[in-house]
């Protein structure tokens, strides 16, 4: 669902989603705050179910460990053994997709919305964000509107990023920038999307 525009429905503050948006937040936001956000850790299958009771499309062995904070579940794509750890931040104003074994560490910024900062109305701005099979974003790192995480790229702790980064590469720094390749193609593996607790 895209925002409202700014200029018709929020001229003075106003809200920037439908009445109906936010009440389906405001019920999935007690649901998981009762029932999710706090459970134990083995309780995979059980978070699982609550988001896909929400509309998030979830493979049967993606992760999502506990403390992870999703802002609008439909807007979640999860393929096989993705993994969101602990107190992840999904803003996910517009979608955001996880390939397979793409793993995003503790306390990582996954943010789809902005503003428009040039406009007088301050109008919201989504744009989603892909990560790639096999890709790590690293602990408290922050991910932008539009950005593409290509597959097996690292986006090292802390950093930043708005752009896109490139296949099987090293990025770190605020802003992130390009360190070195990761490794060549024939010595890739597959790897288990795997968190420390």
């Amino acid at each position: 669902m895209k925002p409202l525009d700014a200029k018709t429905f929020n001229p003075l503050g106003g809200p920037s989603f439908s009445m109906r948006h936010r009440l389906f937040r405001l019920v999935w936001n007690l649901v998981w705050g009762l029932l999710g956000r706090w459970t134990p850790v083995p309780l995979f299958a059980w978070r699982r179910s609550l988001l896909r009771c929400f509309g998030a499309r979830i493979d049967r062995t993606a992760r999502i460990y506990p403390g992870v904070e999703i802002w609008y579940p439909p807007n979640l794509v999860m393929a096989a053994h993705a993994c969101l750890g602990r107190h992840v931040t999904c803003y996910s104003m517009d979608r955001i997709e996880l390939g397979a074994h793409a793993t995003v560490s503790q306390s990582a910024y996954l943010c789809t919305g902005t503003h428009d900062v040039d406009d007088a109305d301050f109008q919201i701005v989504t744009r989603p964000i892909v990560i790639g099979e096999n890709a790590w974003i690293a602990a408290e790192a922050f991910v932008g509107p539009g950005v593409v995480v290509g597959e097996g790229a690292v986006l090292g702790a802390r950093a930043v990023t708005f752009g896109h980064l490139d296949p099987w590469t090293i990025y770190a720094g605020n802003p992130a920038r390009k360190l070195r390749r990761r490794f060549e193609k024939h010595t890739r593996g597959v790897f288990s999307a795997r968190m420390i607790s």
